[in-house]
């Protein structure tokens, strides 16, 4: 069970596109086992870069209409948000040391 904070209909437009540091975004689902592969990877990049970027998970059969907005094709996706505006995404399992890097990439 994941410790990260989750977002869904009623919160996302506060947490994610208002937030005044970079998020991440996890789209995820129950059944889906890649997500479920990913989900230890994103944890450890929370704490990893905690105070540098917000990590929130999205439960898309809660929330199918915010994965609809963002075209969510395939879980799990990872979005990158900066300024309220999405500017990176990676759908499939990603190892740390990528994902590590990704964020890195974002930050600046």
């Amino acid at each position: 069970m994941s410790t990260l904070p989750e977002v869904n209909t009623a919160n996302f437009d506060a947490e994610v596109i208002k937030a005044t540091m970079p998020v991440l975004v996890d789209f995820w689902a129950p059944w889906c086992g890649p997500c479920r592969m990913v989900s230890p990877v994103v944890e450890a990049v929370a704490t990893e870069f905690t105070g540098k970027i917000k990590v929130v998970k999205l439960n898309t059969d809660e929330s199918p209409q915010i994965a609809a907005q963002f075209q969510i094709m395939g879980i799990p996706t990872l979005m990158f948000f900066s300024g309220g505006k999405m500017v990176d995404r990676v759908t499939g399992y990603m190892a740390k040391e990528a994902l590590s890097q990704k964020i890195k990439t974002v930050l600046g």
